[in-house]
């Protein structure tokens, strides 16, 4: 019989598996074997594969790569680390606190949080104290060598048990949290003591006429009171008090104040010291400034801010002025989507995007944080920078883009946390999403705890947790057919509306039925406007034709922005009443999560359907139980339960049959005969009445 051909032998080396219990199916892939005389071929048997066959196996293996073996945690979901969460629940909590309680219950707690978290450290340095001395002891046959292996045995075992950590890291977490909590009520047990005791105080609760000297701490933001003629233009400056001349004193204070002005306070700097005369009034409970100064004069400029200030002001008001030029609803909405100015914004459009839910683009956001961050990391590293002269690179563009729209709640949130994160990359240290957020609130609630109970840092705050924590799985449950850029247009805007409903609830008690079609259908349009309308900022006082191309481009998709806004309000429905307070909060998380239901299962039938078939079988025992325990407790009672002719009866009327799969009515009367009421098939009816006599 002829030996087979080299190329069948191959096929079938290729095609076969080998055999169980071989040597060289035992044998590891590439080992090569050391017995003496290997490399020396037997008679008929061939040589090895010489140069050429090696270079086309190398090609196939680069054409047709074989699978590679799945990593153990590869295809496992990614477990949301939650360390950082306690810490900044209790650090808001107790900033919370201290708008609300006065400095002496606050300084309490304090007191408390600081001696349990040193109760805290010190039972778990006593206890590492204590395991530490039982592992340095050795048994008495223990070899001196054997010792430090052993040490390191029960080192590791006393890291993990069973997988999880020892208990000493979350009590740890939490001594460290207590003492955060603590720093953030103590920075607030100042401010109460500003804000309720002294003068200022004082001053406020007798609504008595200062004279102010203050310094501007952010920009002004334009209200629309009604007035005489209509809708009166007012603007609210935060300020820092400096120094108040109240009934022939002078006080000197750092006390933060809200002014209330008229148009003459409205192209005010941050960083600008001004004196003014108005009424003081106290604040209201909750509310971290320390008065309201209701201004009754023109602010006289004492002095103008520094350089890194006023540069930031001028562009924006050289923008705003540029912006004038352009046509339609894009010369006032322009500048709101880029530097956050609102004073040139049609009141209708203003209408449509609250009607919408669309105000946040107009209030500059971790949105825009996210796109000037991204643009200038990308373009960092297209220029062949090293990765961390790209992040130093990009988180110097980031803070001139926040020193240009100004420090609000949400911007210093989105920018801490952007800082954050290029940090951890630069230092080749991948982060997550939910600690650098947790990070950037400790943070900010540390440095301003007054920003605790402000409605933008809580709902910017919101907004991220919600892409953070639902984006990606609402992403995940949409369909593979669907573009992944088409999921994520989806998933941002529905899982940040998911997550701020009820706090908008608070603000504005309606519902807007059009809120995440608006949003989608306006996504596409926000990233054109944000960065080249951010790009024109600085080129409107270097190069104006630069600068008014890209703003005409920009200008369009602001006016496809506002045409949107404005097509949607037109709809009928598009806002629906909603209850207020707690009640309206409570009713819309449970609508949110009902609707985040609903989108699972219209996206997961299959999953729906055996979640149903579970939820009947586990209704059905139930019943089940529920009825035995009444005939168990009826039967030892003898009332309802019974022996009747057809089966068991209760007081219902209803006959078990166990087993038999029939249903029977049977009336409970006494008697042999259970069924006579009951009408019988061949008996005949009642008579018919017939006309009385006479009647035809």
């Amino acid at each position: 019989m002829a030996q087979p051909s080299r190329w069948q032998r191959y096929v079938e080396a290729a095609v076969s598996e080998p055999r169980t219990g071989s040597r060289e199916a035992a044998a590891p892939a590439g080992a090569s074997s050391r017995r003496p005389g290997a490399g020396r071929e037997a008679p008929g048997q061939e040589a090895p594969p010489g140069r050429w066959a090696e270079a086309r196996a190398r090609l196939l293996a680069r054409l047709i790569p074989e699978p590679a073996a799945a990593a153990p945690s590869e295809g496992r979901p990614r477990r949301t680390d939650l360390r950082l969460v306690p810490p900044a629940l209790l650090v808001w909590a107790a900033a919370v606190a201290g708008s609300w309680l006065a400095p002496v219950p606050l300084a309490a707690l304090c007191l408390i949080l600081t001696a349990s978290a040193g109760v805290i450290l010190a039972r778990v340095s006593a206890r590492g104290r204590t395991k530490a001395r039982r592992g340095s002891g050795t048994n008495p046959g223990t070899s001196p060598g054997a010792v430090p292996g052993a040490r390191r045995q029960r080192a590791a075992g006393r890291g993990h048990v069973s997988g999880r950590p020892a208990p000493r890291s979350f009590l740890t977490t939490l001594a460290i949290a207590m003492l955060l909590a603590a720093a953030a009520g103590a920075h607030s047990a100042v401010a109460a003591s500003l804000r309720q005791d002294g003068a200022v105080a004082e001053a406020g609760a007798a609504h008595a006429a200062v004279v102010a000297e203050l310094q501007i701490a952010g920009h002004p933001r334009q209200l629309r009171v009604p007035g005489r003629s209509g809708l009166a233009d007012r603007w609210a400056v935060p300020a820092t008090l400096l120094v108040m001349y109240s009934a022939g004193q002078r006080v000197d204070s750092e006390a933060s104040l809200l002014v209330l002005g008229g148009k003459d306070w409205e192209h005010l700097v941050p960083g600008q010291r001004l004196r003014a005369t108005g009424r003081l009034k106290a604040a209201e409970p909750g509310q971290t400034d320390a008065g309201i100064l209701s201004a009754s004069s023109v602010p006289v400029t004492l002095g103008a801010p520094d350089g890194w200030q006023e540069g930031p002001g001028m562009l924006r008001r050289s923008f705003t002025a540029a912006a004038a030029t352009l046509g339609g609803d894009a010369r006032g909405l322009l500048p709101g989507m880029v530097t956050g100015d609102t004073s040139r914004l049609d009141a209708g459009l203003d209408g449509a995007m609250k009607t919408v839910g669309m105000t946040h683009l107009t209030a500059v956001s971790g949105a825009n944080c996210s796109l000037i961050l991204g643009t200038l990391l990308l373009a960092a590293r297209s220029l062949r920078l090293p990765r961390r002269a790209a992040a130093a690179v990009s988180l110097a563009g980031l803070g001139m883009f926040v020193l240009m729209v100004g420090p609000d709640a949400s911007v210093l949130r989105a920018a801490l946390m952007g800082a954050i994160g290029l940090t951890s990359l630069a230092f080749g240290r991948a982060g997550r999403g939910l600690s650098f957020l947790c990070l950037a609130v400790i943070g900010l609630l540390l440095t301003d705890p007054g920003l605790a109970t402000r409605f933008g840092f809580i709902l910017s705050v919101l907004a991220t947790l919600g892409i953070v924590v639902a984006g990606r799985r609402i992403m995940d449950w949409l369909p593979p057919a669907v573009p992944r850029w088409v999921a994520a247009g989806l998933a941002v805007p529905l899982s940040a509306q998911v997550f701020c409903g009820p706090v908008i609830v608070l603000l504005q008690p309606q519902f807007s039925a059009y809120a995440l079609p608006a949003n989608v259908a306006a996504a596409a349009l926000v990233p054109p406007v944000t960065l080249l309308g951010t790009a024109a900022v600085p080129l409107v006082q270097l190069v104006p034709p630069l600068a008014a191309a890209l703003m005409a481009v920009a200008g369009a998709f602001a006016g496809g922005v506002a045409g949107v806004a404005r097509f949607f309000t037109a709809l009928p429905g598009a806002v629906l009443p909603w209850p207020e307070g707690l009640f309206g909060l409570t009713t819309m998380a449970l609508f949110s999560v009902a609707s985040l239901a609903t989108l699972w299962f219209a996206l997961h039938r299959a999953a729906a359907v055996r979640l149903a078939v579970a939820a009947h079988s586990w209704a059905v025992a139930c019943l089940d139980l529920s009825l035995a325990v009444r005939r168990g407790r009826h039967g030892q009672r003898g009332l309802a339960v019974r022996h009747g002719r057809h089966g068991l009866v209760d007081r219902h009327g209803l006959v078990d049959r166990s087993g038999r799969g029939t249903l029977r009515l049977c009336k409970p009367t006494s008697g042999r005969n259970l069924q006579w009421l009951l009408p019988r098939p061949n008996a005949p009816g009642l008579p018919r009445r017939g006309p009385p006599p006479g009647v035809t």
